[in-house]
C-alpha cells in the first residue's frame, strides 16, 4: 500500500467547552474518494477545516504528503507551524465551501484566474489560458464576462470549483457544496462533481448529506458522530448493511425524511 496522502494521529479539537474532535486517526490514500457522513455537528466540516488550515488543532498530529501540517520539526522535536509552512502546505489544498465566496467585484474569468496569479505567481496568461479551459469544463463559457451577481446559485457553486481547481491542488475538500442550493440546481454541480472523480488523479473529501452522491462517487464512506468515527467502509456495506445502531438509526432518519439509499 502507498503512504497515505493524508494522516491524522490522535488529533483533538474543541470550541471551548465543546469537543469536536476526539482523538481521531484516520488516513486517505493518494486519489481516494472519501465522503464524510453524519448528523451536524459530528466534526464533518471541522475535518476540512483543520486541513485547509482555517482551524488548528490542541493536540495530535496531521500530516499532508508525508509532512506536518501544523507543526515543523526542530532540533528533534515538533514546534507550532510557522505563517510561512501553513502557507506552504496550503498550496497543495483546495476547498469549495457552502456558500461559493467568489469576489463580487470581479468577472467570472477573474474570479478564477487571479487567485493563482496572486498567491502561486503564475503568470497572467497562462493562468487566463487554464481559467478559461476550467470554465469550459464546468459549462459556463457564455458567462466569462458575467458577475457573480448575475448567476444563479449552481452557476457561482461550479465557478467557484473552477476557481478552486485553477490552484492545481493534490487534494480537494467539498464542504455541503450543494447544500446552499434549490434542488434543481444541486444536479448541475454534482454532474461537474462527477466529471472530476471520473476524469482527475485528485484526491477528494466531500462533506455531504447526498447520500445517493456518496453512494456512487466514494470509494469510502465514514460515518461521523460525537467528534469519532463510528464506522467506515464501501458504501455498499455502509448504506445497506450499516453495522453500528448509530449508522442505522441515522440512515433511518434520513430515509425517513424521503431520501432513498
Amino acid at each position: 500500500m502507498t503512504e497515505p496522502i493524508i494522516r491524522f494521529d490522535g488529533v483533538c479539537k474543541s470550541f471551548g467547552a465543546l469537543e469536536v474532535l476526539k482523538d481521531l486517526s484516520l488516513t486517505v490514500q493518494p486519489q481516494e474518494r472519501i465522503a464524510l457522513i453524519g448528523p451536524s455537528g459530528s466534526g464533518k466540516t471541522t475535518i476540512l477545516r483543520i486541513l485547509m488550515t482555517l482551524e488548528n488543532i490542541q493536540g495530535g498530529t496531521v500530516q499532508v504528503e508525508g509532512r506536518q501540517l501544523w507543526h515543523e520539526e526542530s532540533n528533534g522535536s515538533l514546534q507550532p507551524a510557522s505563517e510561512s509552512h501553513l502557507r506552504e502546505m496550503r498550496r497543495s489544498i483546495g476547498m469549495v465551501f457552502q456558500q461559493f465566496n467568489l469576489f463580487p467585484h470581479l468577472t467570472v474569468i477573474r474570479n478564477v484566474a487571479d487567485p493563482p496569479m496572486l498567491a502561486l505567481g503564475i503568470p497572467k496568461e497562462e493562468s487566463r489560458k487554464r481559467a478559461l479551459e476550467l470554465i469550459e469544463m464546468v459549462g459556463l463559457t457564455d458567462k466569462v464576462d458575467q458577475y457573480p451577481a448575475q448567476l444563479s446559485g449552481g452557476q457561482k457553486q461550479r465557478v467557484a470549483i473552477a476557481r478552486a481547481l485553477n490552484m492545481s491542488p493534490k487534494i480537494m475538500l467539498f464542504d455541503e457544496v450543494t447544500s446552499a442550493l434549490d434542488p434543481e440546481l444541486v444536479e448541475e454541480v454534482q454532474i461537474v462533481l462527477r466529471q472530476l472523480a471520473e476524469e482527475t488523479d485528485m484526491t477528494m473529501l466531500f462533506v455531504t448529506h447526498e447520500m445517493h452522491f456518496a453512494h456512487e462517487i466514494a470509494d469510502r464512506v465514514l460515518f461521523f458522530d460525537g467528534g469519532q468515527i463510528v464506522e467506515e467502509g464501501p458504501p455498499g456495506e455502509i448504506f445497506r448493511n450499516p453495522k453500528q445502531e448509530r449508522t442505522q438509526a441515522f440512515l433511518k432518519k434520513i430515509v425517513a425524511a424521503g431520501i432513498s439509499l
